[in-house]
């Protein structure tokens, strides 16, 4: 069983996003530490990419910001060691294929040295994932697949027999951002989902605080919170500050 997968068995996941480089390295290794001890136990180092496509205003602001000052996906490495340092918890490295696949076959070997987890591509179409899926297991690598409120049951079924560590449900359609509330049908796809995969199932896209935290681990088995930590990072929060929102969260 995965670092990842074994977390999530464990006790209910609290998994936190931020854009690596975003106000530069160090101070992303602050806050990502800040979230760390605020209750996130699992990380996503998101990759500062030209195009996010799936995600809205706050997290592509945050890309381009990281991108002007220079960052790259060996700096993200660099910092993914230096939190492994500090840190423990499962690190999922999030990014568009482009970069992976610009990198190199090595690159998921130099990732898992640098202790990254896993990987999730959030445009790579299940259909094209074959190439990817074998690095990934030749690296000791879980590949995260998402799954939208529109996948139809049988294609959840074929996705998550590729992936490893943990299923993510994007429990919206549309792009990335911060919200008060869950979608009406949460509980039912929850259910359908639950009832395939042999994968623990985290839900995100908008979760911003502990009563809809509470209400996602009723049917699932972890949270993401992205949007609402990238904004609070954008307007300047101290690592004090950052540690204190994440808890506020916390089940």
């Amino acid at each position: 069983m995965s670092h990842i997968q074994k977390t999530l068995e464990i006790q209910p996941g609290f998994v936190g996003y931020l854009t690596a480089g975003d106000g530069g390295l160090s101070r992303s290794k602050e806050a990502m530490l800040a979230l760390i001890r605020g209750g996130v136990n699992v990380l996503e180092v998101g990759v500062p990419f030209s195009d996010p496509v799936a995600d809205g205003a706050t997290i592509e602001a945050a890309a381009e910001r990281a991108l002007k000052t220079g960052t790259s996906l060996e700096d993200v490495l660099q910092l993914i060691c230096e939190l492994r340092e500090e840190t423990e918890i499962p690190i999922i490295l999030f990014s568009y294929y482009n970069p992976i696949l610009q990198a190199g076959k090595d690159f998921y070997q130099r990732a898992r040295k640098a202790g990254v987890d896993g990987f999730l591509m959030v445009d790579l179409p299940i259909e094209e994932s074959d190439s990817y899926c074998e690095s990934c297991e030749d690296a000791n690598l879980d590949p995260v697949f998402l799954i939208s409120p529109s996948t139809p049951i049988g294609r959840v079924k074929t996705i998550q027999a590729k992936s490893k560590g943990m299923l993510y449900y994007v429990c919206r359609s549309g792009t990335t951002g911060v919200k008060d509330s869950l979608p009406d049908d949460f509980k039912q796809r929850l259910s359908e989902i639950k009832a395939v995969s042999m994968l623990p199932v985290v839900a995100g896209f908008g979760i911003s605080n502990r009563k809809m935290a509470e209400a996602v681990l009723k049917y699932a088995d972890g949270f993401v919170v992205g949007s609402l930590f990238v904004n609070a990072v954008a307007e300047g929060e101290t690592p004090e500050a950052l540690e204190a929102l994440a808890a506020s969260i916390r089940p």
